[in-house]
């Protein structure tokens, strides 16, 4: 579980970006299954932008493993009116951006990365906090396996006197 502070610190990540980077219209942080950690995406809606990245992944990744191309680091849609960059950020996080199509796609990268690396370093150090604090489970204790009685049979034997 991330906290207040890191979702606070991911989302000035986000608008810093933003003002780094001209022409850059919207950035968002979200899980690699799609659910959102923070965005600043004026509107366009963060859930749906980071459900179809999620599966824009999911497709890019195995185009890199049937390429022989290693993991997927990044993805750029061009479009007619601009740009969607989606830049891996740690373990299971992803950052996404959108630019108008005049973007500098230079600089445009190299502030992706480096902002996709930061909040990477910073989802990846509180999902590890979060598992180092999270009470250790008990495996559950193992159950007796019954066992199907059978019925007893009897034989009754009888002695005749004669």
């Amino acid at each position: 579980m991330v906290s207040e502070d890191d979702l606070r610190t991911v989302l000035e990540e986000l608008h810093r970006l933003r003002t780094r980077v001209p022409r850059l219209t919207g950035a968002l942080a979200a899980g690699v299954d799609g659910l959102v950690v923070a965005h600043d995406t004026p509107g366009v809606d963060p859930e749906g932008l980071a459900a179809l990245t999620a599966a824009a992944l999911g497709v890019s990744v195995r185009v890199a493993d049937a390429t022989g191309n290693g993991g997927l680091r990044e993805l750029l849609v061009r479009g007619e009116h601009g740009y969607v960059a989606a830049y891996a950020a740690g373990r299971s996080a992803v950052l996404t951006l959108l630019a108008q199509d005049r973007v500098n796609v230079g600089r445009l990268h190299l502030e992706g990365r480096r902002s996709g690396a930061r909040i990477g370093e910073l989802l990846d150090a509180a999902e590890a906090a979060a598992a180092r604090n999270a009470p250790a489970r008990q495996a559950p204790a193992p159950t007796r396996a019954r066992t199907t009685r059978t019925a007893r049979t009897t034989t009754a034997r009888t002695t005749t006197d004669s």
